[in-house]
């Protein structure tokens, strides 16, 4: 049997290559950022206090901890991805929270949790059978 790990290149059989496009025609760029831009916990304990209700800047900065130049580029990965919105009044910026942003997220982990129970089933029934074999 030849080892994979010293192929230079390794080809899917056809089989599997309409699989991967139709995978890969699922992914959302915006997913990814949403994704990303959760990972940090300053990001969510921001995102979590804009869900009480929209807030200046300066209200945001101060239980973080941080200066205010590293709150603004936590504020702009989370607009970036869609997640809240600014808006600007003389010098005073304005932060909201934009719950929809979320639903994308939780489709998707709608979706894989309903493929890994019915993995997780799947595995049930099969180690039920055996054992069920295994008493015969």
């Amino acid at each position: 049997m030849e080892n994979l790990a010293n192929r230079r290149s390794f080809h899917f059989p056809r089989s599997a290559e309409g699989v991967i496009v139709s995978l890969m025609a699922k992914h959302e760029p915006d997913l990814s950022r949403r994704f990303h831009a959760l990972a940090d916990p300053t990001r969510r304990l921001i995102l979590t206090r804009l869900a009480e209700g929209p807030a200046k800047v300066t209200d945001l900065a101060g239980p973080t901890g941080l200066r205010l130049p590293t709150v603004m580029r936590h504020l702009a990965v989370l607009e970036a991805a869609g997640l809240i919105a600014t808006s600007k009044d003389g010098r005073v910026r304005t932060c909201a929270f934009v719950p929809e942003a979320l639903d994308p997220l939780r489709t998707w982990l709608d979706e894989q949790r309903a493929g890994w129970e019915a993995r997780l089933d799947r595995l049930d029934a099969f180690v039920m059978a055996v054992m069920k074999e295994n008493e015969t």
